[in-house]
């Protein structure tokens, strides 16, 4: 895979899954679950603003705001959840602050490419790619 499109963030903790033993990379995720940012006051006191990420079978939601061309994206996922909210976590942390065309521009096989498609179920990886082409849809219709 090129990094062509992948941004410096994404692909650091891309790089940081792939350096790890298989058998470690769980753990990994499981501290991304833990930082996921929190919700913007406004998005915590209007979550219908929120769309909720059908592919996830969690309750996972998702916002982007785009201002003055940078993106951010906010999202929800239950503690209970921690692979969801991990992924949740890498994607919020990697496509804030990017531009739209920078996250437009993002490997729609991002979630393949980090190494976890042999721990987790291809049901949660599909429900990170769906966490990204919403998060891409609504960069497109925000932009």
């Amino acid at each position: 895979m090129t990094d062509t499109h992948v941004p410096a963030t994404l692909a650091e903790f891309r790089d940081e899954f792939l350096e790890l033993p298989e058998a470690d990379r769980l753990e990994l995720l499981l501290e991304f679950a833990n930082e996921l940012p929190p919700v913007s006051d406004e998005i915590a006191a209007h979550p219908e603003m929120a769309e909720r990420v059908a592919e996830c079978q969690s309750p996972v939601y998702i916002y982007i705001e785009v201002s003055d061309g940078v993106v951010t994206m906010h999202a929800t996922a239950p503690p209970e959840a921690p692979t969801t909210r991990g992924f949740a976590s890498i994607l919020a942390q990697g496509l804030t602050g990017l531009t739209a065309d920078e996250v437009l521009a993002v490997p729609n096989d991002y979630p393949q490419s980090i190494g976890l498609t042999r721990l987790v179920s291809p049901l949660r990886i599909g429900g990170m790619t769906g966490m990204l082409m919403r998060a891409k849809r609504q960069v497109e219709a925000k932009r």
